[in-house]
């Protein structure tokens, strides 16, 4: 990594530089040790204990002018006076870093993992079994996060997707109205045409049947005229055959 890291509140020994002999050395011992843990025996002789840590908690190295600098955490055992500056640096660095009390935030995420993994250093060196132990607590509350990440960011995903159709199916729903209100108004106009047909034919109709109706009345008075006068000249015609 270039440059040095940053501050941490796991404790670690003073950054040593590398030679080039050193350097294959240093690369695979922290490669070999970031895989595989040592076995755990009831007691730990120092140098065990130190590959315990440093499997836990591997080396930093970074690149600064050119040169390779290695810092491994440090074994020294923790006093009671540590934990409590521990607590300490915990709290200024929340305050010092804004992190928030409540809710998702990284950065208390990321200093509270640094504090755990002090804790968890500091077991180690009075006892590797509950410091490995630990180890596999660490982890698992890692995996469990991780997944609770995984799932927040498929269901935002998932929530973007049904925003995302919400909106195209208002937008078609949108669209869908208009054409509706649009063949509402061009039903409307043929009904309004066809009223008025109806209302002209049926004027029409009606007068129509007004002018049959007189003519059929005239037709009426004719014939009644007609079978008056008749009748008259078959009377006159047969008053002499009377006499």
């Amino acid at each position: 990594m270039p440059g040095p890291p940053l501050h941490s509140l796991v404790k670690y020994d003073t950054p040593s530089l590398l030679t080039t002999k050193d350097k294959k050395t240093a690369k695979g011992a922290v490669k070999g040790g970031a895989k595989k843990l040592p076995p755990v025996e009831s007691k730990q002789p120092l140098t065990q204990t130190e590959d315990i840590l440093n499997s836990i908690l591997p080396p930093r190295e970074w690149t600064e002018e050119g040169q390779l600098w290695v810092q491994y955490v440090s074994s020294t055992p923790a006093t009671r006076l540590d934990v409590i500056n521990l607590q300490e640096q915990l709290d200024h660095r929340l305050l010092q870093r804004q992190a928030r009390e409540t809710g998702i935030d990284p950065v208390r995420e990321e200093l509270y993992g640094q504090c755990f993994d002090e804790l968890i250093r500091q077991v180690t060196i009075n006892c590797a079994e509950r410091g490995l132990l630990l180890l596999r607590v660490r982890d698992e509350i890692r995996m469990t996060i991780a997944a609770y990440q995984t799932l927040y960011e498929s269901s935002i995903a998932f929530g973007m997707r049904k925003a995302l159709q919400a909106e195209q199916g208002k937008a078609d729903m949108e669209a869908r109205i208009k054409q509706l209100e649009a063949e509402k108004k061009d039903l409307e106009r043929q009904v309004q045409e066809l009223k008025a047909k109806a209302e002209a034919i049926e004027k029409r109709e009606g007068e129509r049947r007004a002018l049959e109706e007189k003519k059929h009345a005239e037709e009426v008075q004719f014939l009644k005229r007609t079978n008056a006068q008749l009748k008259k000249e078959l009377e006159t015609y047969l008053s002499p055959t009377k006499k």
